[in-house]
């Protein structure tokens, strides 16, 4: 066997694997220890007009893993033609993403190993195929550098909970698990993980919880929200495995025969000592405390929650949050202290796990120039207006104009009506009464679907209970109704919208916490159901905060439309960048105040309200926001994979398939079909990419075929392979590259008439001189260069 003439499988096969195995498979259990191709990324999802694909996944050829749940290696192969060490610097960066601590390269001959946890100078070894470590004698490696004890070592070696479905932890979420238990291992008390909205975080806490309760290093464990909805629905979904050992504290009354206990801090604290039932138990009661969304209050030193956090001040404790709050005042690091670990919204969005979003900026001239009435003016009710200039601090808050509220309810039904009517949407106003202004305004706008159902419209907020009623059915994916909700502040955090398409934003959002938490209300990404990415309309500038250096994750696409456009962002359009008062109204523990404002002292119904401005951005590839074109976007990336034209054409020449090139360039944001539709549909990938990157002038497919025609090129062959090769041609010209490319088109008429794909090969003399003479006959297509 000559080693040089396999392939890379055929190495993994014939000596990786059964070197890992060992002769007598006494080392590494490939059922249950070793994975092969895993791909452990989704790839981004790049969106293009109205093209989404996905971006390409991160995969590793290997990942050995101490026990499930526990991975401890990464090996990536090469075939025999690289070196023992050709693979390592790729080996190294996923290690480093999957937080393993070895990490190996092998071409057949033998292993390059690098121990990440070694602080001495044998950091690299070479290594014998036969001599490769056992699991046993990598895992005692790990937990001696860690310094771990038998019990320290047991716990880190807890089992993670398996249902048999097999669903199991993203790499992420077992980097925020397993150092989690290692810390606790180690003694740590005080620990932070910030997880972007969307990336599992309930899910994340029950497995901590799972692995320790199950190890026993954890005996009782209080888990803190601050909704009831979050409650119940950790309850019933990721927390279901704990059952009977398991309650949720309500009517503020305490049992203390349980051991996992779920509660809303508000229904376990308060501003009076008998209000706060915490104290029914004993200082040392539990010795785990996870606190949920910790940036909604436990970060303040007078909050409810920390004084529940000090009381039981012994427990290991770990904030959970999206937005680590820190201000002059408040301050998420200074309790627990720096993020052990963190998994941002960009990652979120770059791995393919989160949705990214286009952006519609909205202006509306009274917002920008502000309004001041004419002297005398009185509102709809007779009020004499107060002479002063009032701008977007004021409206909606202590002046109504009812134009406006139309305006914005017209722009949103615009959008539905232009891209899916039933797409789950989610309106942010300034405060209830906001809120309810805009549910009728949409009702209007929207009267045949409203007339249909009544339920197409709802306004879900604190103080309304049929619309609370209809939360869970808003949030399910298969409950055609509400289709858009109303909101204030009930649904800017927890809510799992999975198939939410479009956030409206017509309140000031100052805060950054708040708008990551609201912008996580569409990230989530339910493929099933075709939902890949989102859509933000902003009318209050609040996307302004995409500058800020404290967000992390842009928009694919902003884009301000002017007074007569559609809302929906075009294909390409250039463009260039660019304290909530809180009443309490009475509602239950575990709702959050909504910004119910005393009634405005204004309405106004008689003062018109346009559209100024609309904008549109996109993202590349890489998540970097750019303003050009996607004529300007695809020029950059060709000339960045192909310096030249000369570059270009050499390797579209060389290429066996020119679709792969094609594809390539998709991976990089480069979507052929979207540019067609903007530059001329009569063009083909080639010329269009000569065109757009290097300013050639391009041939028409049909142009191309002609010419091919004329030069009779398919004179040496027979009657029937020249037909064939005639009516691939007319493919060509009719649909372009790919169908000549594609053994499939043979099966399409008038191909078809020629018998079935074998019996057309077998014309040409069998696979190999079909598939030479299409190669044929594209270097005939594409002779003469753009």
């Amino acid at each position: 066997m000559d080693k040089k003439q396999l392939t890379e499988t055929d190495i993994r096969t014939k000596f990786i694997t059964p070197a890992l195995v060992g002769t007598s498979s006494a080392k590494w259990n490939v059922m249950t220890q070793v994975r092969e191709e895993v791909f452990f990324t989704k790839g981004r999802v790049i969106v293009r007009g109205k093209t989404v694909r996905r971006g390409e996944a991160k995969k590793a050829d290997y990942i050995l893993y101490f026990k499930p749940g526990v991975p401890i290696a990464v090996i990536e192969a090469k075939d025999n033609n690289h070196s023992v060490g050709a693979g390592m610097q790729q080996a190294l960066e996923y290690a480093e993403i999957l937080d393993v601590p070895f990490a190996y390269s092998c071409n057949g001959d033998a292993f390059l190993e690098h121990d990440r946890t070694s602080s001495s100078t044998a950091v690299e070894r070479e290594i014998a195929l036969d001599q490769f470590p056992t699991p046993e004698e990598l895992w005692s490696r790990y937990i001696n550098s860690k310094g771990y004890n038998p019990a320290q070592a047991a716990v880190a070696a807890q089992d993670y909970y398996d249902d048999g479905s097999g669903k199991a932890p993203r790499y992420y979420q077992l980097n925020a698990i397993n150092r989690t238990i290692d810390a606790i291992a180690r003694g740590e008390n005080r620990l932070l993980l910030v997880m972007a909205t969307g990336t599992g975080k309930t899910y994340t806490a029950f497995q901590i919880i799972w692995r320790l309760w199950k190890s026993g290093a954890k005996k009782r464990i209080l888990f803190l929200v601050d909704r009831n909805i979050l409650a119940d629905q950790t309850k019933t979904n990721d927390f279901k495995p704990f059952g009977q050992a398991m309650t949720k504290i309500t009517n503020r009354t305490v049992d203390k025969a349980f051991e996992i206990y779920l509660a809303l801090y508000q229904a376990v604290s308060g501003t009076d000592d008998e209000q706060n039932i915490y104290k029914q138990f004993s200082p040392d009661f539990f010795d785990l405390v996870i606190v949920d969304e910790c940036h909604r209050g436990s970060a303040a030193d007078d909050a409810n929650w920390r004084k529940v956090l000090e009381y039981f001040s012994s427990a290991t404790q770990i904030g959970l949050t999206a937005t680590p709050k820190e201000t002059e005042d408040v301050s998420n690091i200074e309790y627990f202290g720096d993020p052990l670990y963190t998994y941002s919204l960009k990652q979120g969005i770059d791995d393919g796990f989160l949705a990214p979003y286009k952006v519609v900026r909205i202006g509306i001239d009274k917002d920008l120039d502000g309004w001041r009435p004419e002297k005398g003016k009185t509102d709809k009710h007779g009020q004499l207006i107060e002479d002063r200039e009032y701008n977007e601090t004021d409206f909606d808050r202590n002046l109504i104009l009812e134009k406006r509220t139309e305006l914005v309810a017209h722009k949103v039904t615009q959008f539905l009506k232009a891209t899916d009517r039933f797409a789950k949407t989610i309106v942010f106003c300034e405060n209830i009464d906001h809120a309810e202004r805009m549910r009728q305004a949409l009702v209007n706008g929207n009267a045949d679907l409203a007339a249909a159902n009544n339920r197409y419209v709802m306004r879900i907020t604190g103080d309304n209970d049929e619309g609370k009623a209809q939360l869970d059915n808003f949030i399910d994916p298969e409950s055609t109704f509400p289709v858009i909700a109303t909101t204030s502040q009930l649904m800017s955090t927890g809510i799992d919208a999975q198939t939410c398409r479009l956030i409206v934003l017509d309140k000031r959002i100052a805060s950054m916490a708040e708008f990551k938490q609201i912008i996580g209300r569409g990230t989530r990404i339910n493929e099933d159901y075709g939902k890949l990415y989102f859509t933000i309309m902003d009318f209050k500038r609040a996307t302004a905060l995409f500058a800020d250096p404290k967000f992390d994750g842009d928009p694919v696409q902003v884009y301000e439309p002017k007074l007569d456009d559609s809302p929906v962002p075009p294909d390409d359009h250039s463009a260039t960048d660019s304290p909530l008062i809180c009443y309490s109204n009475g509602v239950e523990p575990g709702t959050p105040l909504e910004a119910r404002e005393p009634t405005p002292r204004y309405i106004v119904d008689d003062v018109e309200v346009t559209v100024a401005t609309e904008r549109v951005q996109y993202l590349d590839a890489d998540g970097k926001l750019i303003t050009e074109s996607l004529k300007d976007y695809t020029r950059k990336a060709v000339r960045k994979a192909y310096t030249s034209l000369d570059a270009f054409l050499n390797a579209w020449n060389e290429a066996d398939r020119k679709q792969a090139i094609v594809d390539e360039l998709a991976t990089q944001g480069v979507f052929i079909d979207e540019l067609t539709e903007q530059v001329n549909r009569d063009l083909d990938a080639f010329d269009l990419i000569c065109h757009v990157a290097f300013d050639q002038k391009p041939l028409t497919r049909r142009e191309r075929a002609d010419k091919v025609r004329k030069r009779n090129v398919f004179g040496k062959y027979g009657d029937k392979t020249r037909a064939v090769l005639e009516a691939l041609l007319d493919k060509y010209a009719d649909a372009g590259l790919k169908s000549v490319e594609s053994l499939g088109i043979l099966k399409v008429d008038p191909l078809s008439t020629f018998g079935t794909p074998i019996e057309i090969v077998k014309l040409f003399g069998g696979k190999p001189k079909y598939l030479a003479a299409i190669q044929e006959l594209e270097e005939q297509i594409y002779s003469e260069a753009a």
